[in-house]
């Protein structure tokens, strides 16, 4: 089985290659957003610790605290981050076990920051131009120049990404052509 994680600033269209890898036979996909989001619910430890951490607080509200508090930022991050890379890293375990997964990737997008390099076998990077994210995120998101200058400031410059992953995707043309370099990167050999 082949591990892949997949990274690229907001806006550079993972998910248009996210879906397309999801097609591919003995292929499957996981989101870490969505995987925090499930080990966030009601009734799990992950939800317990942050109710002892935070109290009171509304858990949903607490999104909106995060971000202007650096320390309860830091705390949540303490209790979700482990979690979910010891979720991907027993679901990783399994399905090499299981021997059925041919590819398994990951998208998370702080997939270098957080070290997935050390479980997954390669990271790859999905490149697109910044002003063509830029333009992607205000149309199709509806944020502002200031938003997106703010997001763009707080996520990883390209030199870095393109230091830590082996592939990078230039997905600046069609959707054809990014296509047709995941087939390539996936028929090599790791």
């Amino acid at each position: 089985m082949r591990f892949i994680g997949i990274t690229g600033g907001v806006g550079a269209g993972k998910s248009e290659i996210l879906g397309y890898l999801a097609k591919k036979p003995d292929t499957r996909v996981m989101l870490a957003d969505e995987i925090a989001h499930e080990l966030m619910s009601p009734g799990t430890e992950c939800y317990d610790r942050i109710c002892e951490t935070f109290g009171a607080e509304d858990i949903f509200l607490l999104a909106a605290v995060i971000f202007s508090d650096e320390k309860k930022r830091d705390a949540l991050n303490g209790i979700v981050h482990p979690a979910v890379k010891k979720y991907i890293r027993t679901v990783a375990d399994t399905e090499r076990e299981n021997g059925v997964l041919k590819i398994l990737v990951l998208e998370a997008a702080l997939l270098i920051e957080e070290h997935y390099d050390e479980i997954c076998d390669e990271l790859w990077y999905i490149y697109t131009r910044e002003d063509i994210r830029r333009e992607r995120l205000m149309a199709s998101r509806g944020y502002s120049t200031e938003k997106v200058d703010r997001i763009f400031a707080s996520q990883l410059t390209e030199e870095v990404y393109r230091e830590h992953c082996r592939v990078v995707i230039d997905n600046n043309g069609s959707v054809a052509e990014a296509f047709a370099q995941i087939d390539r990167a996936l028929s090599e050999k790791k």
